[in-house]
């Protein structure tokens, strides 16, 4: 059965193809039921084009059934791959193809890992997912980085995820000629987190605690505080502190918001990771 995604050239369709190379490369599959080999060359492509269908058009003609238009492109054995890019050809092979030889050719046109990486972190982006796509993005960011795209988008989690400090950091690495509008949204969006991070509010909870440093009230309700305007890595080493205590009378409520806070943040956070081994070093 063919594969949905893979367009049956014939007479009627076949400009509409061509044209449709002007969007995405399109690999033809010029094949026969009668010749396996070209059969299996066939269905190994379509295998690995599959993990690649918004990129590249793959499209099949049986040329027993479409002998005139396999004539119109000069095939003269089967199988043929021909590529189309910007509706002119731009590669092809003929023979019998092993995997190997097909990946080869497809490499040529498909975007590179690091290429579908960052696009899996953007749809993550688009999810508001944004602890998945960090760390999907910093790993690619040393070899993956086209006009500092990488990095904003870095920047843009952190912020999410409340790092403000780390985001400030990325954004001072995007150079100037690439310090466009998302960069300047971003850099907006930083000052406005910190203004909103350094309300009255907290300000005269930091005031109180300076005078009456023994009070876990005011310790405590200030945590709470940072952590509603994600300032999260200082809420969690005010409640450390009081845990490190082991106030018996306190310590559960302290160590559910801890917790809270930490599973918010996520598994991959480093923050989060961070204040994890912080407890478990101190309860174990």
């Amino acid at each position: 059965m063919m594969n949905p995604a893979t367009i049956e050239l014939n007479e009627q369709n076949l400009g509409q193809v061509i044209e449709q190379s002007m969007q995405m490369p399109v690999f033809i599959s010029f094949w026969a039921p009668s010749l396996p080999e070209s059969v299996e060359t066939h269905k190994l492509l379509e295998q690995l084009l599959s993990g690649y269908q918004q990129y590249i058009q793959l499209a099949s003609l049986n040329c027993e059934e479409h002998m005139m238009v396999a004539q119109q492109f000069g095939i003269q054995g089967v199988p043929t791959i021909a590529v189309f890019k910007d509706g002119r050809p731009a590669d092809g092979v003929a023979g019998p193809q092993n995997e190997e030889m097909l990946n080869t050719l497809i490499a040529k046109f498909a975007p590179s890992q690091d290429a579908l990486a960052f696009n899996d972190a953007v749809a993550l982006i688009a999810a508001q997912d944004f602890g998945q796509a960090l760390p999907k993005l910093q790993a690619i960011l040393p070899s993956h980085n086209p006009d500092n795209l990488t990095l904003l988008k870095i920047a843009e989690c952190q912020l999410e995820l409340g790092q403000l400090d780390d985001a400030e950091a990325s954004l001072d690495q995007v150079p100037m000629q690439n310090q466009q509008a998302e960069y300047k949204g971003l850099v907006s969006k930083l000052e406005l987190m910190r203004q909103a991070g350094n309300s009255p509010e907290i300000q005269e909870l930091e005031a109180k605690l300076a005078q009456d440093q023994e009070n876990n009230a005011i310790r405590f309700e200030l945590a709470v505080q940072y952590h509603q305007v994600g300032r999260d890595e200082e809420a969690l080493t005010l409640l450390f502190a009081m845990l490190q205590k082991n106030m018996d009378a306190e310590e559960g409520q302290v160590k559910k918001t801890f917790m809270d806070i930490v599973t918010a943040l996520g598994q991959g956070n480093p923050i989060a990771n961070k204040f994890r081994r912080q407890l478990y070093a101190l309860l174990y």
